[in-house]
């Protein structure tokens, strides 16, 4: 039953922070090493960084 409850609140926060704007920082890094392993993982706080300047700058998008 906690297990349950873990994946719901897991899944309710990710979708909180997705519908203000604030990306998943660790199911980015599951995605670069799954996808991109040549790769550098960024620090929390670089990931952050470019996903505001991407935001609110009209730059970036998705790589895949």
């Amino acid at each position: 039953m906690a297990t349950t409850l873990n994946a719901v609140r897991k899944w309710a926060v990710q979708t909180a922070r997705l519908c203000c704007g604030i990306p998943d920082y660790d199911v980015y890094v599951k995605h670069l090493r799954e996808h991109h392993p040549e790769r550098t993982v960024p620090s929390y706080g670089e990931f952050f960084r470019e996903r505001q300047e991407a935001r609110y700058k009209g730059g970036g998008g998705r790589c895949c």
